[in-house]
């Protein structure tokens, strides 16, 4: 339930420039939708960060290949959790024999991976609830 919440937080608390009322909305619906977030919650790899036993921030690689969930709350944000999980899912990912991550980065999101070597293959559009959304296919080699 924490990571739900966590995944909740960063959505509402993102830059309001970036997305609609409706849009937010849409995407923090999915926190608690039985099946959404269920397997890779219950079945990715992953990491969180802590300030005083409370759960900031998360990764997620889901499958082995997939940078599937990384999501800080607000008041969190800025503060180095996003960048310190996305090491680590790196590291592990190259444990893990897979060269190559991919994702589907966030407006909130895809700025964070572009300075830490990520590149654009495309951006996508999607509907959440029947609602558009813009976002951006990812990958990076690791070495």
């Amino acid at each position: 339930m924490a990571l739900r919440e966590v995944y909740e937080d960063a959505i509402r608390t993102c830059d309001k420039s970036l997305y609609s009322q409706k849009q937010i909305d849409a995407w923090t619906s999915l926190a608690y939708l039985p099946g959404i977030l269920d397997k890779p919650l219950r079945e990715g790899v992953g990491w969180v960060s802590c300030v005083n036993k409370t759960i900031e921030a998360f990764a997620l690689r889901y499958p082995t290949n997939r940078l599937a969930l990384l999501y800080c709350r607000g008041r969190s944000s800025r503060q180095g959790h996003a960048t310190a999980l996305l090491h680590q899912i790196e590291e592990d990912t190259l444990k893990d024999r897979p060269f190559n991550l991919k994702t589907e980065a966030s407006l909130c999101s895809y700025q964070l991976l572009l300075r830490h070597g990520w590149t654009i293959i495309a951006p996508e559009e999607i509907q959440i609830g029947g609602v558009h959304f813009l976002r951006y296919l990812m990958a990076k080699t690791l070495h």
